[in-house]
């Protein structure tokens, strides 16, 4: 498993662990998306994932280290089959879809209701528009993204895990929301531990001072 630790001084001893799910349709470069952010890796050749795949990756936030166990689907859904547990304790989400492949953009709305039919607790959410490399057979434009997500309430990204566009963007965007839901929650109050995924509470707010309209931050595949 990738475990980056650059971030592990001047944590002072306190540390969050937040699982993070990356859902959508098969061969929306998922997998390419979590090995990019954990290893800078890239393999064109990849094949579905099999088996159960997640990477834990290391932040400061706050001076407070902060870990995402970050999750693949392990080719659970081509077979429609993925379970209540890949879900579980899960605090953020990457919805994917293939800028290129309107139907895979098509499964969004479901994805989405897989996730909060499995989820018990507020989950921060980024739809992310994949493949953004491939400009010139683009199938979904970033305006219905952008549509998507402010209707469903989520951050919304296009990246590429090709040539790594966005892609750390992206996962830390997630990352830091979840740590700012934690901290409204537990504000006053010295119950939460590492090991508890279970507390995601509050209302979303723009990451990064970012501008945004309806609690949503939108970023075009070329934003800087």
């Amino acid at each position: 498993m990738g475990d980056s630790s650059s971030d592990e001084e001047g944590s002072g001893g306190e540390e969050y662990l937040f699982k993070v799910v990356i859902i959508g349709d098969s061969a929306v470069g998922k997998s390419n998306l979590l090995s990019r952010y954990a290893r800078n890796e890239f393999n064109p050749h990849s094949k579905a994932t099999i088996g159960v795949e997640f990477q834990t990756q290391s932040m400061e936030i706050d001076g407070k280290e902060v870990r995402a166990q970050i999750w693949d689907t392990a080719g659970q859904e081509r077979f429609r089959a993925v379970t209540s547990a890949y879900y579980r304790g899960a605090l953020g989400a990457l919805i994917v879809y293939d800028i290129t492949r309107p139907i895979t953009f098509q499964s969004v709305s479901r994805w989405l209701h897989e996730l909060q039919s499995h989820c018990d607790t507020s989950v921060a959410m980024m739809l992310v528009g994949n493949k953004c490399d491939l400009e010139n057979i683009r199938s979904v434009s970033v305006e219905e993204g952008k549509s998507m997500a402010e209707t469903e309430g989520l951050f919304f990204m296009e990246t590429s895990a090709l040539d790594a566009t966005n892609v750390n963007k992206a996962f830390e965007i997630v990352i830091k929301e979840i740590y700012k839901n934690v901290s409204r929650k537990v504000l006053n109050s010295d119950t939460y531990k590492a090991h508890d995924l279970s507390l995601n509470r509050g209302v979303t707010l723009p990451p990064n001072n970012a501008t945004a309209s309806s609690n949503q931050t939108h970023f075009s595949c070329c934003s800087t």
